[in-house]
C-alpha cells in the first residue's frame, strides 16, 4: 500500500493570522511529507506492506509506528482546522463534553493545560471510550489513543514545528 499525502481542505493561507502560510509550509508541506515518505520507504518487504494506517498504530512498532501514528496524527490534525472556524460543540458532543468535564471551559481548561504540560514534543488527544466518556489524553512522541482503544476527537500537536515559526517559544 503506498500512503500519500492528503490534500488539505483549505488554502495554505487560509489560517492566518493563528497559524501562518509559512508554518504550513513546513508542518505539512515538509514534516508531514516526510512521515509519509518514511513510511513508505518502510514498509516494503514486511508483514505490514499492506496495512493501513490504523491497523499500523495498533500493531507496528519502532520505526513502521511512528511514521504511520505521525502520518495518521497530522492527517487529523490538518482536518480539525476549517477557514471559517466552526461553532463550540453542540448536541452528542456537547453533552459528552458536560457529563465528562462539567462544561466546555473546563474542558478547555483542561486540554490546554495538558498540552502546555506534555514534557518534550507530542500530542494532546481529546479522546472517547467505549463507554461514551470523554477524558484527555497527553501523548509522547508519535503516541495515539487508537492504540488504547480510544476513538480520538480532537487533538493539539506540541511538537515544536507546529507552532515554532509563528510564536517561537510560548508553547502555551
Amino acid at each position: 500500500m503506498i500512503h500519500e499525502l492528503p490534500k488539505l481542505p483549505y488554502k495554505m493561507d487560509a489560517l492566518a493570522p493563528h497559524i501562518s502560510e509559512e508554518t504550513l509550509d513546513f508542518h505539512y508541506g515538509k514534516h508531514h511529507q516526510a512521515y509519509v515518505n518514511n513510511l513508505n520507504n518502510l514498509v516494503p518487504g514486511t508483514e505490514f506492506e499492506n496495512a493501513d494506517l490504523e491497523t499500523l498504530i495498533r500493531k507496528a512498532d519502532g520505526g513502521i509506528y511512528n511514521n504511520a501514528a505521525q502520518v495518521w496524527n497530522h492527517t487529523f490534525y490538518f482536518n480539525s482546522f476549517s477557514a471559517d472556524g466552526r461553532p463550540i460543540a453542540a448536541g452528542q458532543l456537547a453533552d459528552a463534553i458536560n457529563d465528562s468535564f462539567g462544561s466546555f471551559d473546563n474542558m478547555r481548561d483542561e486540554f490546554n493545560k495538558a498540552a502546555a504540560t506534555l514534557f518534550g514534543a507530542g500530542w494532546a488527544w481529546l479522546a472517547l471510550d467505549d463507554n461514551g466518556k470523554l477524558s484527555i489524553v497527553k501523548e509522547s512522541n508519535a503516541g495515539n489513543p487508537l492504540r488504547e482503544g480510544l476513538k480520538p476527537i480532537m487533538t493539539c500537536d506540541v511538537w515544536e514545528h507546529a507552532y515554532y515559526i509563528d510564536y517561537r517559544n510560548k508553547r502555551p
